[in-house]
């Protein structure tokens, strides 16, 4: 079980790394096609993380906390999500697709041990979320930091190096936090406000254009693939 797990959180997490090959493959094209497809993939990253927070996170972290703690721990991840978000814009380094991939990826990677110590089938559940919205975030985050001057190649190997962050999360969350589950919880709640700020600071915004339509229909794709997920699972 226990390599099961950590398979799962590479394989996760290695999610983000296909998502920044295909953005490089994709070469940015300025065509209006190729644009309304670039906003869609950001939607549908958008729904996914969406989904995660309903179908997964939030439901979870209220089966071992009052709503009260849950809320305070929402509220309080999203005014940490916020911070360094401010944080980022005054370095002038806004890489938002990244920081929502850094973010949210750690303490669900934490939260996905800790639930495979006590209940495999939701930490089953809880890779396929993290590795449907880490495709769609490492697409956008390899296209926002292309223009900087890191060269192509070693912004690969760093997506595939974060892969990495993944299993030794998992395995901190499966040794320290199986048998805490109220703190498994407040993670989980304060990870799904800070990725609830996340796609509407940042996220959202990305995903329109002006005169087109089409583009944030890609966040009802992606939240009916977790939707599905969830009751596959």
């Amino acid at each position: 079980m226990l390599m099961k797990m950590l398979l799962l959180t590479w394989l996760a997490g290695l999610s983000a790394f296909v998502g920044a090959v295909l953005a490089k493959w994709e070469g940015f094209g300025g065509s209006i096609l190729k644009q309304k497809f670039i906003h869609g993939i950001v939607a549908g990253g958008g729904g996914i993380l969406l989904a995660a927070v309903m179908y997964a996170l939030l439901p979870e972290a209220s089966n071992h906390l009052p709503i009260w703690a849950v809320a305070l721990a929402f509220m309080s991840g999203g005014v940490l999500f916020c911070i360094i978000d401010q944080w980022l814009a005054r370095k002038a380094n806004r890489a938002s697709q990244l920081l929502a991939m850094l973010l949210d990826f750690v303490p669900e990677a934490l939260s996905l041990g800790a639930m495979f110590a006590v209940n495999p089938r939701f930490g089953m559940l809880l890779a396929l979320f993290i590795g449907l919205q880490n495709l769609p975030e490492g697409f956008n985050a390899f296209r926002e930091l292309d223009n900087s001057k890191v060269t192509e190649r070693r912004l690969l190997s760093g997506f595939f190096l974060v892969s990495f962050i993944g299993p030794v999360a998992a395995l901190a969350g499966y040794f320290w936090l199986g048998d805490m589950m109220q703190t498994t919880a407040v993670i989980m709640a304060a990870a799904s406000g800070g990725i609830l700020y996340l796609i509407f600071q940042d996220i959202a915004p990305d995903s329109t254009m002006r005169r087109y339509w089409t583009p944030p229909l890609g966040a009802l794709i992606g939240f009916v693939i977790g939707m599905v997920g969830n009751q596959l699972l």
